[in-house]
């Protein structure tokens, strides 16, 4: 079938490390997005498939997760494989055990980990230790790479092309670490990009210098104004995050600035994708999920069929 030559193909995926973004070409994203598209079809026409009926999967979450952790659950149990939930609450990472000896633990019971972890350097633990393919679910404030594949992927979808948008990032362009992956992954396509967040929380300077060398940088703005929200294809919200301010006033002076509701939407295009990775607090309205532009929710399911296209890549 085209599913198994696709899988069968040579890609940086096979038995790899999928450890930061920065790994892989243009060529293996259109490769992961056409078997994304295989498992859209098979899951709406059988359910489950059976590509890893045999195979392991633990997740290792040393930080909350709802979205993460259950759709690679999903996923596995979508391609006929199991998974293996570690609570490292209540594992023996409460006795003090290392990253590296918990890491060579699980490898021994798995064909492959995600691991979730504060700590930006987990994933130079995982390179230098485990010996099975080890999917970097966040590591600290630095990356997400599977949250910025299945954000192309929505973007892929929901507008028929990457070519010549304008995405806007909106909210804590500082610590959200799916943004950062994502704007990487965004110099692969003819794209330009706008930046609106307060002053505290502004992209860091090295991913900002990505961008300014792609030539990708359209604007930065401390305020979502009606002719930024005209230019944009694709509004792409995060959670602006009040432990993060050095002070209260600061936070509440611009919490409700990147509020996205009817009012904002307004100003924006018909066909405007809303984006966010969710969880969200109060920065996109309950009233803007009953618009059509709203695609965080149809961005979650397409998060499942990019999950299950990357694992079947790392673990067939």
């Amino acid at each position: 079938s085209p599913l198994q030559e696709m899988l069968a193909a040579p890609s940086s995926f096979k038995k790899s490390h999928v450890l930061s973004v920065t790994q892989f070409t243009r060529a293996d994203l259109h490769l992961l997005f056409q078997i994304a598209q295989e498992m859209r079809l098979g899951v709406q026409r059988e359910g489950v498939l059976d590509i890893l009926r045999g195979k392991v999967l633990c997740t290792l979450f040393y930080e909350p997760s709802t979205r993460t952790s259950a759709s690679f659950d999903a996923a596995m149990q979508r391609l006929g494989g199991r998974t293996i939930p570690i609570q490292t609450s209540t594992s023996s990472v409460q006795k003090g055990e290392t990253l590296q000896d918990t890491l060579r633990t699980l490898a021994c019971y798995s064909d492959a980990i995600v691991l979730r972890h504060p700590d930006e350097k987990c994933v130079d633990v995982a390179k230098k230790y485990c010996p099975v393919p080890v999917i970097n679910g966040g590591n600290g404030s630095k990356e997400h790479p599977t949250q910025a594949f299945l954000d192309l992927f929505t973007i892929r979808e929901e507008l028929g092309t990457m070519q010549g948008l304008t995405i806007t990032f909106v909210g804590d362009l500082l610590y959200g670490r799916p943004v950062h992956s994502l704007v990487y992954l965004l110099r692969h396509y003819q794209v330009k990009v706008q930046l609106v967040s307060p002053k505290a929380l502004r992209l860091p300077p090295a991913v900002r210098q990505q961008l300014v060398d792609a030539g990708q940088l359209l604007c930065e703005s401390e305020a979502l104004t009606p002719e930024i929200l005209g230019r944009t294809d694709v509004l792409y919200c995060t959670r602006v995050q009040k432990e993060r301010f050095p002070s209260l006033a600061e936070f509440e002076a611009v919490k409700d600035s990147y509020r996205i509701d009817y009012s904002t939407l307004k100003y924006a295009k018909p066909t405007t994708v809303v984006m966010h990775p969710l969880p969200r607090n109060e920065e996109v309205a309950e009233e803007v999920d009953f618009d059509q532009r709203a695609a965080y929710f149809r961005q979650m399911c397409y998060g499942l069929y990019c999950r299950m296209a990357l694992l079947a890549l790392v673990m067939s």
